[in-house]
């Protein structure tokens, strides 16, 4: 006889228990619910259960700040709207539009007001109209809130509930162990109603953490989510979600009630009638990234943080080398789970995930080759007081304008190959709007508002975007075309499906980096070669292991592929897709 599944609220407590012992698990479990699903919500008798179709081939995102478009005249979010419809309509169905709420600081990641949109960007009918042709992501930016917000007020003038929402900590603490992006002090002497005190501040003075340790603070968070989720966003981003549970004398980072309050966002999402995707943000190594999958009952998703320097290497270097080591040893999504794979997005290159697949000579050879481009470095804090580099600040078409070699005249070649590195591997592909635009890096931004990260932050006027998409020669319509025109082609091979099998092919070049895809039904299979090196190189059709009964096609050239040949033939930075199915 089959086991009978425990109701919702048993489950709820149970992960209560792990995060508040102390609590009485079934009264904080009925708050949960009533957080969560309002009187007029509904939700569904039975757990969703884990798999493969809350996406499908036809997945692709954009990643966005609500005003990357302007023209002084329209709204942004109005601008974004007529911008996805006239140029990606049918080349991604998915958009994430970072923090679009007010703030004061670090471009909307320091949040005075999470029930508001920035009324310089829109209200909620221009976030409803776009989630009503798109599915839409949101930034749930849960470790902490700007310090001018409500909230901090509020704290600071000890009214309760928020006199309790926020983390103390005394400098006497030992707080050598904490892990942290930044190189700013991590306690900020704040004064309140009640006297002196040091609150925790993981990323900057102007973002004031959260205290997790009070329930409150996760209801009121649970109430966010279903305002989101109302106003028509899938997908729910958890930004900065490793950092939210602190204990002096730890790393603070990655801690089991981070994990626990995951899952418990998880079930409700598993619970609710409407699509809802959990995606976390934790741009760290490997095995820490990989943690957040959890037994299949944490994130839908988690980025993809090792493949950006490590494409960023292969292409400068013209080696695969390490791109390919990594790939082979990473292991497919858990059922219910996909990867984000992207090459840029709105901060920088994450140089964390590639510690210990990158060796530091390598990383040396690409951190170099962006300041030649006029890239830039930003650093983080070590424990011992050192720092190191933790991201680099360019945009991903700036940094394809040069190798190890120098420069040469395969720019565009060499990022397009880039880009389909991402269209072609295991997971859903996601795109930087600059990326799309081949957008150049902004130093006049990075001078004007000084900070490294604007430099891949630019934001275009419209009529100007338009008037360079509408001259076929320019690299902005060279590039949207190309990609757009591949993430179409993308879209219909069901071997792309983000979690069809993917088996890392060996080459035995290490200039190409190759992966086979077949479809869940297995009917068909896809042979992805990218070569990211200057030189033509022929691969032998013996490591492909093509059927020979059978008619192979690239689809990206047309060429039919003879399965009988020797080789196969890529030009510089040539990609193909080898298919027996069209």
């Amino acid at each position: 006889m089959a086991e009978k599944t425990p109701p919702l609220s048993v489950k709820i407590a149970r992960i209560v228990k792990d995060i508040y012992p102390d609590l009485d698990a079934d009264v904080l479990s009925s708050l949960i619910v009533e957080a969560f699903w309002p009187e007029t919500a509904p939700r569904r008798k039975r757990g969703r259960l884990p798999g493969n179709n809350l996406w499908s081939e036809k997945d692709a995102l954009v990643i966005t700040y609500g005003n990357s478009i302007i023209d002084g005249s329209f709204k942004p979010l109005d601008l974004l709207h007529d911008f996805l419809l006239r140029y990606l309509k049918g080349a991604v169905n998915s958009v994430h539009i970072l923090p679009f709420f007010p703030y004061t600081s670090d471009d909307g990641f320091a949040v005075t007001d999470f029930r508001a949109v920035h009324p310089q960007l829109g209200d909620w009918s221009d976030i409803n109209r776009i989630a009503a042709d798109f599915s839409l992501m949101s930034d749930l930016v849960l470790n902490h809130v700007s310090s001018q917000s409500n909230w901090f007020n509020a704290y600071r003038q000890g009214q309760p509930p928020y006199d309790k929402f926020f983390f103390e900590a005394d400098p006497a603490d030992d707080l050598s162990m904490v892990v942290r992006p930044r190189t700013t002090p991590l306690l900020q002497e704040v004064e309140t109603t009640k006297g002196t005190r040091h609150v925790w501040c993981t990323f900057s003075h102007d973002q004031v953490d959260l205290d997790f340790r009070n329930p409150e603070v996760l209801l009121e968070f649970l109430r966010i989510i279903r305002l989101h989720v109302d106003n028509g966003v899938q997908i729910i981003r958890l930004d900065a979600v490793a950092f939210i549970w602190k204990l002096a004398g730890s790393p603070s980072v990655h801690l089991p009630q981070t994990h626990a309050i995951i899952k418990l966002m998880r079930l409700l999402c598993d619970y609710a009638p409407e699509k809802i995707i959990l995606l976390t943000e934790t741009n760290v190594p490997k095995a820490e990234n990989l943690s957040y999958f959890g037994a299949r009952d944490e994130a839908h998703a988690i980025y993809n943080f090792p493949l950006p320097p490590l494409v960023l290497h292969a292409m400068m270097s013209g080696s695969a080398r390490y791109l390919h080591k990594w790939q082979r040893a990473m292991p497919p999504a858990p059922l219910g789970c996909a990867y984000l794979n992207f090459t840029a997005s709105h901060d920088g290159i994450g140089m964390r995930p590639a510690e210990g697949v990158l060796p530091d000579a390598e990383k040396d050879k690409v951190i170099q080759t962006v300041k030649e481009i006029g890239g830039l470095v930003s650093m983080r804090a070590l424990p011992d007081g050192g720092q190191s580099p933790y991201e680099l600040n360019t945009t991903f078409y700036d940094a394809m304008g040069r190798t190890f070699k120098g420069s040469d005249a395969h720019h565009f070649d060499r990022f397009i190959c880039s880009q389909t590195i991402v269209m072609s591997l295991e997971g859903i592909p996601a795109f930087y709007i600059h990326s799309l635009l081949a957008t150049l890096n902004d130093h006049a931004q990075v001078e004007h508002r000084g900070m490294n990260r604007a430099i891949n932050r630019h934001r275009w006027d419209y009529p100007t975007l338009r008037a360079l998409l509408g001259d076929e020669t320019t690299p902005q319509a060279r590039v949207l075309d190309a990609l757009t025109q591949r993430l179409k082609l993308r879209s219909r091979q069901s071997a792309f499906h983000p979690n069809a099998t993917q088996f890392t092919v060996n080459p035995e070049d290490a200039r190409v980096f190759a992966v086979w895809r077949q479809s869940l039904d297995r009917h068909q299979s896809i042979f992805a070669l990218h070569n990211v090196s200057d030189e033509t190189v022929s691969v032998p059709t013996s490591t492909l292991n093509m059927i020979e009964d059978e008619t192979w096609v690239d689809l990206l050239s047309g060429e039919t592929v003879p399965a009988d040949a020797e080789t196969v033939t890529l030009a510089p930075y040539q990609c193909r897709w080898i298919t027996n199915r069209i």
